[in-house]
């Protein structure tokens, strides 16, 4: 059995009770006055449950808490720009020209990626900078299981094959075409010097 701490009043009591008796050693001192008292704990206040709200105050919509990837576009959005800025500006509002481009459309996983791997290195080999790889939307897929299928394998697949040697040695930015070149359907790839 676990022995309870005395509440404050019960502890006045009991002084009271021992202050009106008389020790039956008094050469022995009290226990109480050899050995210090510990600390009190700090008392911490509960955090509440929900944050503090006044009356008028406009309430704050929750984030989904189950959100735990990012989305392709929010990825590439807040990649860091690798290349200059003004050409990447100048890139974003399709006004630099892409110098070579290949479509995906139709193609399997197992033919694309060597496909793509080949015109990536062959593009970096001839010394042009700009490509474009179209990838299309993809069509809708909806299983109706648990667990949400991205629409477009190739299009969440090519800037994984890009990022990954051996064409991460030849990339240095990725970013969605814009909509003149093919928009959420195909990618900019702006390719590093050959050395």
């Amino acid at each position: 059995m676990t022995r309870r701490r005395l509440r404050p009043d019960e502890v006045e009591l009991w002084r009271q009770i021992a202050a009106t008796t008389d020790r039956l050693h008094p050469e022995i001192l009290r226990m109480d006055e050899l050995t210090p008292r510990p600390k009190p704990k700090p008392h911490k206040a509960p955090k509440p449950r929900l944050p503090e709200f006044a009356i008028g105050q406009v309430a704050r919509t929750a984030t989904a808490a189950h959100d735990l990837k990012p989305s392709l576009q929010d990825t590439l959005r807040t990649a860091p720009v690798s290349m200059d800025s003004k050409a990447f500006g100048r890139m974003k509002r399709g006004k630099l020209v892409p110098e070579a481009r290949i479509d995906l459309h139709g193609m399997t996983i197992d033919r694309a990626h060597p496909t793509l791997t080949a015109f990536i290195l062959r593009a970096q080999a001839g010394g042009k900078r700009l490509v474009l790889v179209i990838t299309g939307k993809g069509r809708d897929r909806d299983e109706g299981g648990p667990i949400p299928v991205p629409r477009g394998i190739l299009k969440h697949q090519v800037p994984n094959w890009l990022s990954m040697p051996p064409l991460a040695q030849a990339v240095l930015q990725i970013t969605e075409a814009h909509i003149s070149h093919g928009g959420a359907g195909a990618y900019y790839v702006y390719l590093r010097r050959h050395r």
